[in-house]
């Protein structure tokens, strides 16, 4: 009873993270999973049979509030249904912590990028035209493949690549991915069905997992409303760079104290470049209020 009302906690706040910066939600309940004995196949269907629930509660969360781009949301979700469903049938039969460390590269440089473009612009933020087909559909069909097989990493691809793209305000891209997220989710639901059979889901950790998320998901949707994009991006890039680092350092072999070392620094900058985000937001705010009281009197 313990254990499952422990995985409703973790359901909540990796709902409220993953809901609020895009990502989050997988990596949290598959560490804590494996860490307690259940097999890699087994936590990922869990996750993403919770997900199920959570992330059709986040989606029309985050429609009420405005922060969905529906046109990248029917883009990335068809491809993203049919990697999950590849990934969760291949992940029942074969080991997938090859691609793990090649994985974490690139999404720490993803996220130094990511974190690097909302810090830098000394302006008010401008974003392009939205993302075409042919840049959303590889990632959909290449992060839906990775989610289901690690247990997580729609969030983290798919969040930093269309931050990193500059196409999509924040909230939006946090919003449409989460959204898009449902489809994924019963694409490896399906798949986990296909190669694990009902007997083999723990359904205890499911239901859970659910309930702590189906209540932070409103929270989440609620609090990128109104984050100022500037704090939302490098939020969610120091959040990249944080999580990958760590897993790189571990599959290179480093000792718990250095993973700690660098896990504790990392999030020291993560907190400096939060409190700088809005400083610079708050300059730039300043900035605009005095000439629009100028123009007033001109």
């Amino acid at each position: 009873m313990r254990r499952l009302v422990l995985l409703a906690l973790v359901g909540l706040a990796a709902q409220l993270v993953d809901g609020s910066l895009g990502m989050g939600y997988g990596v949290t309940s598959a560490t804590l999973l494996v860490a307690g004995g259940v097999g890699p196949a087994a936590a990922s269907a869990a996750i993403h049979f919770s997900e199920i629930g959570t992330s059709l509660v986040s989606g029309i969360s985050h429609h009420t509030l405005g922060n969905v781009d529906w046109r990248t949301v029917g883009v990335l979700a068809l491809p993203g249904f049919v990697g999950a469903f590849a990934g969760a049938t291949l992940l029942v039969s074969l080991d997938a912590e090859v691609a793990v460390p090649v994985v974490a590269t690139i999404l720490v440089c993803l996220g130094v990028y990511v974190t690097y473009r909302f810090l830098s612009a000394a302006r008010r933020l401008t974003f392009g035209p939205r993302p075409r087909k042919r840049f959303l559909a590889p990632i959909g069909l290449v992060a839906g493949g990775l989610d289901a097989a690690g247990g997580g990493g729609w969030g983290p691809l798919g969040t930093s690549s269309l931050l990193a793209s500059g196409r999509l305000e924040p909230r939006k891209v946090v919003g449409s991915v989460d959204t898009a997220e449902f489809v994924v989710a019963v694409g490896g639901s399906l798949g986990f069905l296909v190669g694990l059979g009902a007997q083999g889901i723990e359904w205890a950790y499911v239901v859970a997992l659910m309930l702590g998320g189906l209540v932070a998901a409103p929270l989440a949707a609620l609090l990128v409303r109104y984050l100022p994009a500037r704090v939302l991006g490098v939020a969610a890039g120091g959040l990249i760079v944080l999580t990958n680092l760590t897993t790189l350092a571990e599959e290179l072999g480093a000792t718990g104290i250095t993973v700690g070392m660098i896990a504790a620094s990392v999030f020291t900058l993560w907190v400096l470049w939060v409190a700088w985000a809005v400083k610079l937001d708050q300059d730039i705010s300043g900035d605009t209020e005095i000439v629009h009281r100028v123009a007033q009197h001109i």
